[in-house]
């Protein structure tokens, strides 16, 4: 489990005044320093920022992050990993940093010019700061684990191998076309919150569409501290597979415009790129929560967990986050109120606490995987005891029965396993069924995706990242996409996992001996590999990281490749993706 540190090992020293919820760290530049910025940045080395970097600099320019005025130098990084602190003593639990590739054009007192996806410019830094980072030491420390599963990790190991740090002058925050209105900086909701004339302001942090037990769980946390409610959903990066926020932000609308007493709620949106922490990111949200005008943080049950590990357990305790965030409460001025679990009364038309009611009492409740697996994928629309029929209706809008739904077949083994043999006869099956299907084959798509590329590990993996982008899309658009590459590790094919969405990729293993494909090898690359005329061939010189718990393992031995496609069509039917 994740280990953070004790109050007593890093007490804030005594001459410091605790930031939150004081005055901001404002990036933004002027009118006139932008026009001279835009000017400058022409002629200055420019890097493309990851999504996750163009949402910190987001946060940073605008005080989210507050006291952070910058991407993490090594001496804050450090402390943040050893003590949940920066080097001034200020709390701050979660590395915000920016990762790079080792180049020519970071040196020290270089200006560098960042910019977005669509290469819009968006700040200048001064580099003062290049250090190398160690990712184990990372994922132990923040994440608790070093498993593959974990988003995050997997995500860390395609990060550029240096942190680079300095003063940023921002231009612009990044575009957003979509919700303006809601989209608020800490200075603009702190007045709007103090437009409503209450003390006391309770944060609801989301990343998910609200049932009647949340909306029951806010308007109770309200009225017992006499206070307005921050619902504020995290619409920038969460964990995959998640509901789309244009979606989500579409109930959350419905909710606040008839639900709610409007002089008692206050809807912003976070462009946050959650990390999936567990207890860490408790405390980072109580803090940016803090700066954004709230004293009361609602901590749920296994609150930012990404779920289970690759053994199948929750990476964090249920109430790990809850007791973690209790801990720095009273430093950081905000009260923690647990997310109490709430159940359907339905003989009196009511929500009560678990805890409250009587043992022999009649309730009713829906889980979020019943949510999905009986209602949604079902195409069935949820009770109104449940949720409120707006938001019924925008998800079921939103999110079509699962046999309309896309998915991504991933075979994976080694060369010559039967990968490709297997997925024809699949691709004819699902077409069989009214599933229109795309294959991605490995060999096809270096042809056509990938010249260029070498064997080299690091080509491999940009091979497969692509594949995983394609198919990705595929899947986003309810279509069906196999994939036949042998993909040797573990982290890539995470990776692309979580590209996909985990609920929507079946990964499956070909499990075929080494000599038997060896024996198959009609091209003969494996006696060219045997002599060595071909350098890095999987399973002979460099490794295959077979999959610890794939959807499925086929056996090629026992199994020709019609029972072996059918075995699968009788896992998509179980897990409703295919009907009769």
């Amino acid at each position: 489990m994740l280990s953070t540190p004790s109050l007593s090992a890093v007490t804030t020293p005594a001459n410091l005044i605790a930031p939150y919820g004081g005055r901001l760290v404002d990036l933004l530049a002027g009118e006139e320093q932008k026009l001279e910025l835009k000017e400058h940045a022409t002629h200055l080395p420019s890097i493309q920022l990851s999504m996750r970097s163009i949402c910190d600099l987001e946060l940073l320019a605008v005080g989210a992050f507050s006291p952070l005025d910058r991407f993490m130098g090594q001496e804050d990084y450090q402390r943040v990993l050893d003590e949940m602190r920066l080097s001034s003593g200020y709390l701050f639990p979660i590395p915000v940093t920016l990762p790079v590739e080792p180049s020519a054009q970071f040196h020290l007192d270089q200006e560098i010019a960042l910019r977005d996806l669509k290469n819009n410019l968006l700040a200048v830094m001064t580099i003062q700061e290049i250090y190398e980072w160690d990712l184990e030491e990372t994922a132990r420390k923040v994440y608790g684990s070093t498993d593959l599963r974990h988003p995050l990790i997997s995500e860390m190991y395609r990060l550029g191998k240096l942190h680079i740090s300095g003063p940023l002058r921002v231009l612009q925050c990044p575009p957003h076309h979509d919700f303006r209105n809601l989209r608020l900086t800490p200075v603009e909701t702190r007045a709007r919150l103090e437009a409503l004339g209450h003390d006391n302001v309770v944060a609801f942090q989301t990343r998910n569409p609200l049932h009647r037990a949340h909306e029951e769980l806010t308007k109770r946390a309200v009225q017992e501290v006499d206070g307005s409610l921050l619902l504020h959903p995290v619409v920038g990066m969460t964990k995959p597979g998640d509901v789309d926020h244009y979606t989500r932000v579409r109930t959350y609308r419905a909710l606040t415009d008839h639900y709610y007493e409007p002089n008692r709620v206050v809807l912003a949106l976070l462009p946050l790129a959650m990390r999936m922490a567990g207890p860490r990111e408790a405390i980072w949200h109580m803090l940016i929560r803090r700066n954004y005008g709230a004293n009361h943080l609602i901590v749920g049950r296994d609150h930012a967990g990404p779920g289970n590990d690759s053994t199948g357990k929750p990476f964090y305790g249920p109430y790990e986050s809850q007791e973690t965030a209790e801990k720095y409460s009273a430093e950081m001025g905000m009260k923690v109120i647990p997310f109490k679990q709430l159940v359907y009364l339905p003989d009196e038309d009511r929500y009560e606490e678990v805890s409250k009611i009587e043992q022999t009492a009649r309730t009713a409740s829906i889980s979020g995987t019943q949510v999905r697996e009986e209602y949604l994928h079902n195409g069935k629309k949820l009770p109104g005891w449940f949720t409120r029929p707006e938001v019924a209706d925008i998800l079921a809008d939103s999110y079509p029965p699962r046999y309309k739904q896309g998915f991504c077949i991933w075979f994976t083994g080694l060369s010559g396993a039967g990968k490709s043999t297997t997925s024809e006869v699949l691709t004819v099956l699902l077409q069989q069924h009214g599933r229109q299907t795309t294959v991605l084959d490995g060999d096809v798509v270096r042809t056509h995706l990938s010249q260029g590329l070498g064997f080299s590990k690091e080509d491999r993996d940009v091979n497969i990242r692509r594949i995983g982008y394609v198919a990705s899309e595929i899947v986003r658009h309810g279509g069906v996409v196999v994939c036949a590459a042998v993909s040797p590790y573990r982290v890539t094919r995470n990776d692309v996992r979580n590209m996909v969405g985990s609920g929507h990729f079946v990964e499956i293993y070909v499990n075929t001996p080494l000599e038997v494909c060896e024996e198959r090898d009609v091209k003969g690359m494996y006696a060219m590999a045997r002599r060595g005329k071909i350098q890095g061939f999987t399973g002979i010189d460099d490794p295959y990281e077979p999959p610890l718990h794939p959807e499925l393992t086929l056996d090629t031995l026992n199994h020709t490749p019609e029972e072996n496609a059918h075995l699968v069509v009788d896992y998509l039917f179980a897990q409703g993706f295919l009907r009769d």
